[in-house]
């Protein structure tokens, strides 16, 4: 199975190097064991009640998907054409084709910029909406404010039985709790659901186990551990905790809702092949699913984006695919009335360099960069601000990461003006700047 990476070598399996596997992938029970120990507020009237964050990791072009330039010389509008769209005056690059019909549902913010031209920092702002406190290498796994996810999973909550929170494959290197603690680190699943033999681990009986064999072994758990324990143990013994999370994931494992949130192959296919028989393709149509059981945020973390090199071969192959996958979930949501209460998102940490290198590349460039919103009550058929004629920096409507941040908070429901307590108790603002982007509110 191929892997993407980006210019600093990052890879999937570094979080595990890094010691963050416990974290990510410490099953089911874990993640019910640590959720249940705290609560979560009750939040505002939202727009939204789930959101699907697709992000692109390395830094995507938006000369080449949502902001071409057409009027440009040639070493800035490289090699595509631009289209029109389904909406006047709005165009998208040559192979955002699908995308382009579904223009009126879609808002394209082209003016977000900061300062933070590396993977690790712009992960990190782009993620969280904080900027990283002190300097960060191209290459790091920063974590100094929770990201949109674990934040989400705190102040929300989580569906009965389900975590609040899920990467897809992988967790991005800034997208976990920070100081809001491992509870709210998202429950990964790394397996391909593009695969035929693809289950969510800790979500079915393992390989050979029934049914009746799975609930004895359970049983001559509990007697041993009724063994072990004094009679008068406090209800609060930190032990019958643990049985009672257990029995949590238990009820899961046996539980056909849960199941059937979690079997893809359920799907016919025909909606399959719509969203694309790739392993991008079924982790989008994972992640329809998952809002339907009630999950509030959901991350598809899909790397390979930080093109230095070759970029035009390496998009005419893969662009068509991944676009489509986009159009096929906006459509799927929207076909079955979940759209309105489902935010999409598809964004990178920055944009690319204005002129192509010599290596037929864009390198790394935060002075511009193009997010697409979708559902969540956006008004849709709108571009949101503007770059300049050869797309060197956003000039019109800037916008900034705090800005993009207030709008995922306020469209779920929750204040971006809260404050937040570290866990020595240092009050910190949610947003430094809670003010979201008016033209996506309705």
């Amino acid at each position: 199975m191929s892997s993407h990476t980006n210019c600093a070598g990052i890879t999937r399996r570094n979080c595990l190097q890094l010691g963050l596997g416990a974290i990510l992938g410490g099953g089911l029970a874990h993640t019910l064991r640590l959720q249940a120990l705290a609560g979560a507020t009750e939040a505002k009237k939202a727009a939204a009640k789930s959101c699907i964050l697709i992000w692109m990791d390395g830094g995507p072009t938006h000369y080449e998907t949502f902001d071409p330039k057409p009027n440009a010389p040639k070493e800035f509008r490289g090699e595509f054409q631009a289209i029109q769209t389904r909406v006047p005056g709005m165009l998208f690059s040559q192979h955002m084709k699908r995308l382009a019909a579904l223009a009126e549902k879609l808002a394209i913010v082209r003016s977000i910029r900061h300062d933070q031209g590396n993977h690790g920092a712009g992960n990190h702002y782009m993620m969280t909406g904080a900027p990283p406190r002190i300097p960060v290498g191209c290459g790091a796994f920063v974590s100094f404010h929770p990201s949109f996810g674990s934040t989400v999973a705190h102040e929300l909550g989580a569906p009965a039985g389900l975590p609040a929170y899920f990467s897809l494959p992988e967790m991005t290197r800034s997208g976990g709790p920070n100081f809001l603690g491992a509870k709210y680190a998202p429950f990964v699943v790394s397996d391909n659901p593009n695969s035929p033999s693809f289950r969510v681990r800790d979500v079915a009986l393992p390989s050979g186990l029934s049914g009746g064999h799975f609930a004895s072994r359970q049983e001559v758990r509990v007697q041993l551990d009724r063994m072990k324990r004094m009679a008068d143990k406090a209800a609060s013994d930190p032990v019958t905790a643990l049985d009672e999370h257990y029995q949590q994931a238990q009820q899961l494992i046996s539980s056909q809702a849960a199941q059937a949130a979690f079997d893809i192959h359920r799907e016919s296919a025909k909606i399959r092949d719509a969203y694309g028989r790739t392993p991008f393709g079924q982790r989008a149509l994972l992640a329809r699913r998952l809002v339907e059981a009630g999950v509030p945020f959901i991350t598809l973390n899909e790397g390979g984006w930080d093109h230095h090199t070759q970029l035009f071969t390496a998009l005419t192959k893969r662009l068509p695919s991944f676009e489509g996958t986009i159009a096929a979930l906006i459509e799927d949501l929207h076909q079955r009335g979940l759209l309105d209460s489902t935010l999409v998102l598809a964004l990178g940490e920055f944009g690319r360099t204005p002129q192509i290198n010599k290596d037929a590349g864009r390198d790394h460039w935060s002075n511009a960069m193009s997010v697409l919103f979708a559902g969540g009550g956006t008004p849709g058929g709108q571009v949101i601000g503007a770059t300049d004629a050869k797309g060197f920096s956003a000039v019109e409507r800037v916008l900034s990461p705090e800005n993009f941040a207030s709008t995922i908070y306020t469209k779920l429901g929750i204040d971006p003006s809260k404050m937040l307590y570290t866990a020595t108790g240092r009050p910190t603002h949610l947003v430094s700047d809670p003010t979201p982007i008016s033209e996506l509110m309705k």
